[in-house]
């Protein structure tokens, strides 16, 4: 059989390959840029024309009547390297890169170049990830993930993140761990944030935090509402950082103490619930016992920015409530149960200068329930 003779591709067709793929590969997980050499990094183009319907008769995919018709048609065409196009060009792997397969791999790379370019500069954010081994792969805190949540509202002010992860060298039931872990958050907070503060030309963040709550409450009251910030949450049903749907309405409630002693408890009831006996074991019976929870606690429950939004107009009430019952002298003992975006977001909304101090708890098996970690003051 005599094989046909290669089409020529017009010059606006290839114009639009290189345009729509960014001059990258399009090859599902490829993404090698086309244009410069890998070891020396000269300019050169190194790409290749592949057909999806092979445009010869007896070729990979080929459709007597598809082929014919599109064979200069940009819709049959996509912009590889040389290892991708043997690899799916090849006759004998027709059935694992089917035409469906390709078209599918050509729209998605595409629509993401398109996505990329599309967005304007004022949409750039710095993404700061604060949490346990960062950089490791079994952990869900990564900068990829964390680029897909802030796309298409925002995307990274750099190709790296602000990492201001844990030491993680001590045990969370000791005294030490909790002292070093808050140098640390103080130190990297100042090197790897705060100097970006009114100096560099990106001034919002994205923040990501996978840590013990009281780490992250302390991590919000840094950023305060100074930054101008959006809080993440990581979700397990699906398992995403980005913001779901918005499915069904969070009431977050406050329900208050009867009494105005200066020893005032606030646990947060959100991921799971707190009874009063754990607090009192660890303050005393005669201590004042406040509670913001919903009417579902569990540890999925928040799904939508509109939750978040609704947690810190509570959180906000509960500290001047509290303030107003029991004096400006007094101190609030913080027990959390809550998902990683509302610790955040509650050391964002206590005002230094406006709210009672704070002083925060965790709970441990080794220490035998609640015990004090930091203060916020």
């Amino acid at each position: 059989m005599k094989k046909d003779k290669r089409p020529s591709i017009p010059t606006k067709v290839k114009t639009n390959l290189w345009r729509a793929s960014g001059g990258r590969c399009q090859f599902k997980n490829c993404n090698t840029p086309l244009w410069v050499h890998n070891a020396t990094m000269n300019q050169m183009d190194k790409s290749y024309i592949a057909h999806i319907y092979a445009f010869s008769e007896g070729g990979p995919r080929y459709d007597k009547v598809k082929s014919p018709l599109l064979a200069k048609d940009f819709s049959n065409l996509m912009l590889v390297c040389d290892e991708c196009h043997r690899t799916f060009d090849d006759k004998s792997k027709e059935k694992e890169y089917s035409a469906d397969r390709l078209i599918a791999m050509k729209k998605a790379h595409e629509e993401r170049i398109e996505l990329l370019t599309g967005i304007v500069p004022n949409m750039r954010s710095h993404v700061l990830l604060f949490g346990a081994r960062i950089g490791q792969h079994a952990s869900p805190l990564q900068f990829h993930s964390a680029t897909e949540a802030i796309l298409p509202s925002y995307y990274p002010s750099m190709p790296r993140p602000l990492e201001i992860g844990l030491q993680a060298a001590l045990e969370d039931h000791s005294v030490s761990y909790w002292r070093a872990e808050e140098e640390n958050l103080l130190a990297r907070f100042k090197s790897e944030v705060q100097y970006l503060k009114g100096k560099h030309e990106t001034q919002h963040f994205s923040i990501f935090g996978l840590a013990p709550q009281p780490l992250l409450i302390k991590l919000g009251s840094l950023l305060s509402d100074l930054y101008d910030a959006d809080v993440y949450q990581l979700h397990r049903e699906p398992d995403t950082w980005k913001w779901l749907e918005h499915e069904h309405d969070v009431v977050h409630q406050i329900v208050p103490a009867s009494g105005d002693s200066k020893v005032v408890a606030l646990k947060f009831e959100l991921s799971a619930t707190i009874t009063d006996d754990r607090i009192r074991r660890t303050l005393g019976k005669k201590c004042n016992i406040w509670s913001i929870t919903h009417d579902n606690p569990n540890n999925d429950y928040l799904k939508s920015p509109l939750h978040l939004q609704d947690f810190r107009c509570q959180a906000r009430k509960t500290f001047d409530q509290i303030k107003a019952q029991h004096g400006e002298d007094a101190t609030i003992h913080v027990f959390p149960a809550m998902p990683v975006s509302t610790a955040i977001e509650l050391g964002r909304v206590w005002m230094p200068k406006a709210d009672l101090p704070m002083i925060l708890y965790d709970q441990n098996r080794k220490n035998g329930g609640f015990f004090q970690t930091l203060i916020i003051e």
